[in-house]
């Protein structure tokens, strides 16, 4: 990658780069972009930035709305989408100051930065690594209406079950069964291998990529563990490709939590991993499940605030439809090894040392990634400061099935919030370790559940067609 305006400009004459993309990411963590022509690209273009407003992102700033950002050339990379050749950025917000400008403290990329700042300063690790893993749906003909006269949504994709009917090649996957099916079903196999290959032309080193449960055309792609603010821009360039190669190949992608009901939701299991000095600070090998006191009173703090981080791991009201019981989707509070049905996963193939980890089940890829990540470290890093012990606060291990727990062993587990309101409750009243070090602001926080209320209350409003084969004839 480019380190310096010199390695730009070269990187410019190399590839007849005509024009420079700048990629910036809104309060719901969605790109932005303004691009500019190549030649107009200098040393100044680091130093002074691009203004933008930032009140049209969704931060809420004291400042005046005029903001600038100045392009990381870190993040230099060729865009594969663009027919003009393009050179795609990414960078961080400042706020415009005198004598010089400063970071603005509600940009997302800044807050995973002083997340990592706060993890060093603390004294317990100075790197955390993560792995989410990238669950979405490919379908081959999508379309939605929200009028007073009409809600519907229609979908479909080639391979579901609910096609067996029609006539064509019978060529159909049944229903919940599409885990690692393969060819002829597998009909998506050369777009996920593009976009697999076009993340490692961008840098972005994949361990594999598979069918998943849902038969209506569920897929994941596995990245390799890697620097959390590293991963958080990885996240973003991940989802921008998986959505611009599945429209080449006539597809369109979806990271919605729970799209078709009756079939798996799709998640973003985040594993983490904490190295001080090079060393691993989560490994032990006379702990439960080869863990150290470190790593259970991280996972103590990701439990006791489980709850408000919901409202940043899980920021949309579909992502409560995917917490339920029956569908690999985590619904208890509590830890355990190669148990899918608690909050905590511990992978026992994660043997060696500098392996050994653990992995939060219920976020999904409607989050900010920049909020998501930094939060679970924050979290973390709480329990570590007051000595959370998930046993002994009675969140596990649960070495068992929650789902086929008796009614009253199942009525004594916490749960997850069953929705974005209560999560947002949550984060009200529970915020006090995303702001520690000034990593999270205070405002920033509050315009959050603000704008998240007033989405709830938009989508409380429209009457569901459910509700009329519920009680319309009533």
């Amino acid at each position: 990658m480019a380190k310096s305006v010199q390695d730009i400009l070269r990187m410019i004459e190399a590839h007849g780069i005509r024009m420079i993309d700048f990629k910036m990411v809104d309060i719901n963590g969605q790109y932005r972009h303004v691009t500019i022509p190549a030649e107009n690209f200098s040393e100044d273009t680091m130093k002074s930035g691009i203004g933008f407003d930032a009140s049209n992102y969704g931060y809420a700033v004291v400042e005046k709305s005029d903001m600038v950002f100045i392009p990381d050339p870190d993040t230099a990379v060729i865009d594969p989408f663009c027919q003009i050749p393009t050179l795609s950025m990414t960078g961080n917000a400042m706020v415009i100051d005198h004598p010089e400008n400063r970071p603005l403290a509600q940009y997302p990329r800044n807050i995973v930065l002083a997340a990592e700042q706060y993890m060093k300063d603390s004294g317990v690790a100075d790197t955390m690594l993560i792995l989410p893993e990238f669950e979405f749906y490919l379908f081959d003909q999508v379309g939605w209406e929200v009028q007073g006269n009409s809600i519907s949504v229609q979908l479909d994709a080639n391979q579901s079950y609910w096609n067996s009917g029609m006539q064509g090649m019978g060529v159909v996957v049944p229903k919940q069964k599409n885990y690692h099916i393969a060819k002829p079903f597998d009909q998506a196999y050369e777009c996920r291998s593009e976009m697999c290959m076009l993340m490692k032309d961008m840098g972005i080193e994949i361990n594999y990529h598979h069918p998943e449960v849902a038969a209506s055309g569920q897929f994941e792609i596995e990245p390799q563990l890697g620097q959390m603010s590293k991963m958080a821009d990885a996240t973003m360039m991940i989802k921008y490709i998986i959505h611009n190669t599945a429209l080449k190949y006539g597809k369109s992608a979806t990271f919605m939590p729970k799209p078709i009901y009756g079939e798996a939701g799709s998640g973003m299991h985040v594993h983490m991993q904490l190295f001080k000095d090079g060393e691993p600070v989560f490994s032990d090998d006379n702990g439960y499940a080869h863990l150290s006191e470190t790593a259970h009173y991280f996972m103590g703090g990701l439990l006791k605030h489980i709850a408000s981080l919901c409202a940043l791991t899980n920021p949309s009201t579909n992502s409560f439809k995917r917490l339920v019981p029956g569908f690999e989707a985590p619904v208890t509070v509590g830890y355990a090894t190669s148990n899918r049905s608690a909050v905590i996963r511990i992978p026992a193939y994660a043997k060696a040392p500098n392996k050994r980890r653990f992995e939060l089940r219920n976020p999904d890829a409607t989050c900010n990634p920049y909020f998501c990540y930094a939060a679970l470290l924050m979290a973390g890093l709480d329990g570590v400061k007051n000595k959370i012990d998930p046993h002994k606060n009675g969140w596990g291990p649960y070495d068992m099935n929650l789902y086929n727990l008796p009614e009253e062993e199942k009525a004594k587990l916490k749960g997850l919030p069953t929705s974005l309101e209560a999560a947002l409750d949550a984060l009200e009243a529970d915020h006090d370790y995303l702001t520690a070090g000034g990593v999270f602001p205070e405002t920033l926080i509050e315009n959050f559940i603000k704008a998240k209320r007033q989405e709830c209350r938009q989508m409380a409003a429209i009457p569901h067609p459910a509700e009329f084969d519920k009680y319309y004839n009533l």
